[in-house]
C-alpha cells in the first residue's frame, strides 16, 4: 500500500508534467524550447561542436606556430586540425545565436553550405548563415518551425521608413526600409497571402507621416477600404494614366527643389521644407499593361514609360514603387523588364507559374526559385524576400484582415497630407468608413409627424 502510495505521489506529477510539456511543444512552442530544447541543444553543441566541424568539413591544418607548440610544449605528435573559434553563444526565444571566427582557409560560403548538416547534427529546426563582418559569421538556429505560427519580435529595428512587414525563418523580423530599397516588386497567385502582405505593409506606412497613393485597376476592391488614409487613388487605366502623370509632374517640381538648393535628395534639405515622402501602391500591375485596341495600346505604353521613369530618378524626390501583381514576365509587353530592372526589392509568393518565379528572384539569387516553387498552397503567406545583393531567406506575414487594415488607416487618417498635384485624384470617403462605433447610431430615427 505504501508502494502504491509514493508511485502515485511520484508518477502523477511526472506524469502530469510530461503531458504538460507534450501540450507546451504543440501550442506553445517558445515556452517548450525555454524549458527543455535550449538547455538540450547548448549541451549538444558544446559537446559535439569540434567533432561536428571536422565531420562537417569546417576545419583546416593548423599554423605552423601552433603545430611547434603542440608537439613540442604538449608532447603530441600529431595535430589536429582547427574548427572556427566560438566567441558567443546566446539562447533566445526562437533558437540559439552562435558568432564564430573563421580562421585561415575558410569563407561564409563554407559554412553556407554546410548548414543543412549542421542542422542534422544539433537537431534544430533550421540553420542560417549570416556574416556580421570580414572572418565573422553568426550561426542563427531555429529550435522549431516560427514560421507556423507568425508572432512578431518584440524589438525590431526602426527608422524614418522603416516598416516591419513579416517574420524571417530565423525569427528575426523582415523589415521594408525604403532608403535603403526603395522601390519593390510583390509576386504572389491567388490565395497565396499577397493580399496579406499587402495589408501589414499599409498598416505599418499608415502610421509613418508619409503620402500613400493607390492605384487598384479593379474598381477600387483592394485599396478603397483604406481611403481615410490615401492621398490619391486611382481605380480604372485611364485615372491610372492621370495619376502617373501627376505623379511625374511632382516629381520634376521637387527636382527643381533639390537643384535650388544645390542638394541630391529631399533626405539632405532643411526639414521645414522637406516634402513629404510619397508610396505609391500598385495593386495590378498587369491591369496597366493589358490592352484591348489601338487607343489603349498607346495608354499603356505612356503609363509604362512613366513607371519606369518614376523608378529610374524618383528615389532622390523621396517617391517609392510598391508594385506588386499575380504574374510578372516578358510576355506582358514593352517595357516589363524594364520596370523589372528598377525594382530592387522582390517578395515571391506562390506562384502558379516558372517564369514568374525566375523574374521574380531568378535574376538576383537564382537557387531561390527552386523554394518558391515548393511553397505548398495550405500555408499561405510564406514567401521568399531577396534583393539585388544576392541573399534571400522566407518570410511569412501574420495574418491581418482587411477590417483590421481600414481600422488601423481610419485611425491615423489624421496623418494624410494634402498634395496639391494629386489634389484631383483625393479619394472620396464613402459613408461609414473610418467611422467610430461611438458615432453609429443604435437605434434608428423615427420620421417626424405632425
Amino acid at each position: 500500500m505504501t508502494d502504491m502510495a509514493t508511485l502515485w505521489e511520484v508518477g502523477l506529477p511526472l506524469a502530469g508534467a510530461a503531458g504538460g510539456l507534450g501540450f507546451a511543444k504543440v501550442r506553445a512552442p517558445r515556452v517548450f524550447w525555454s524549458l527543455v530544447g535550449l538547455p538540450v541543444t547548448r549541451v549538444r553543441f558544446a559537446t559535439t561542436y569540434h567533432s561536428t566541424m571536422d565531420v562537417c568539413g569546417l576545419t583546416v591544418q593548423p599554423s605552423r606556430l601552433r603545430a611547434f607548440m603542440v608537439r613540442s610544449i604538449a608532447r603530441r605528435p600529431d595535430v589536429q586540425p582547427v574548427p572556427p573559434k566560438v566567441r558567443r553563444v546566446r539562447g533566445t526565444s526562437t533558437g540559439l545565436r552562435v558568432t564564430l571566427r573563421l580562421p585561415a582557409g575558410l569563407e561564409p560560403a563554407d559554412v553556407m553550405a554546410a548548414s543543412e548538416r549542421l542542422r542534422h547534427a544539433w537537431g534544430v529546426h533550421s540553420v542560417n548563415v549570416v556574416e556580421t563582418k570580414p572572418g565573422f559569421v553568426e550561426l542563427r538556429m531555429t529550435g522549431y518551425d516560427v514560421l507556423n505560427r507568425v508572432r512578431m519580435p518584440l524589438r525590431v529595428p526602426s527608422g524614418a521608413m522603416s516598416v516591419p512587414v513579416a517574420l524571417r525563418e530565423d525569427g528575426t523580423a523582415f523589415v521594408r526600409d525604403y532608403l535603403k530599397v526603395p522601390h519593390a516588386l510583390t509576386l504572389g497567385a491567388n490565395q497565396s497571402g499577397k493580399s496579406m502582405y499587402q495589408r501589414n505593409l499599409i498598416a505599418g506606412l499608415a502610421r509613418l507621416p508619409v503620402a500613400l497613393v493607390g492605384i487598384d485597376c479593379k474598381r477600387g476592391v483592394e485599396q478603397r477600404g483604406y481611403a481615410t488614409r490615401l492621398s490619391a487613388l486611382a481605380t480604372t487605366p485611364t485615372e491610372a494614366d492621370g495619376l502617373l502623370d501627376a505623379l511625374v509632374g511632382e516629381m520634376e517640381s521637387r527636382f527643381d527643389q533639390l537643384s535650388d538648393h544645390g542638394v541630391a535628395d529631399i533626405w539632405a534639405l532643411p526639414q521645414r521644407v522637406r516634402p513629404v515622402p510619397v508610396v505609391v501602391l500598385v495593386d495590378e500591375v498587369a491591369e496597366l499593361f493589358l490592352v484591348a485596341t489601338k487607343k489603349d495600346e498607346e495608354r499603356r505604353d505612356r503609363m509604362v514609360t512613366q513607371l519606369i521613369r518614376l523608378g529610374q530618378l524618383a528615389r532622390a524626390a523621396g517617391i517609392f514603387l510598391e508594385v506588386c501583381g499575380q504574374r510578372f514576365g516578358s510576355d506582358l509587353g514593352k517595357g516589363a523588364t524594364a520596370l523589372r530592372a528598377q525594382l530592387t526589392g522582390r517578395v515571391v509568393h506562390r506562384v502558379n507559374d516558372k517564369q514568374t518565379a525566375e523574374m521574380g528572384v531568378g535574376d538576383i539569387a537564382p537557387d531561390a526559385v527552386v523554394t518558391v516553387l515548393v511553397i505548398p498552397p495550405d500555408r499561405p503567406g510564406i514567401a521568399v524576400a531577396g534583393d539585388t545583393s544576392g541573399g534571400w531567406s522566407r518570410i511569412r506575414t501574420p495574418a491581418l484582415t482587411a477590417t483590421e487594415a481600414a481600422a488601423i488607416c481610419a485611425a491615423h487618417a489624421h496623418l494624410t497630407p494634402d498634395l496639391p498635384a494629386l489634389a484631383a485624384y483625393r479619394p472620396v470617403i464613402p459613408d461609414g468608413i473610418g467611422a467610430t462605433p461611438e458615432s453609429v447610431p443604435l437605434v434608428k430615427p423615427a420620421p417626424a409627424t405632425a
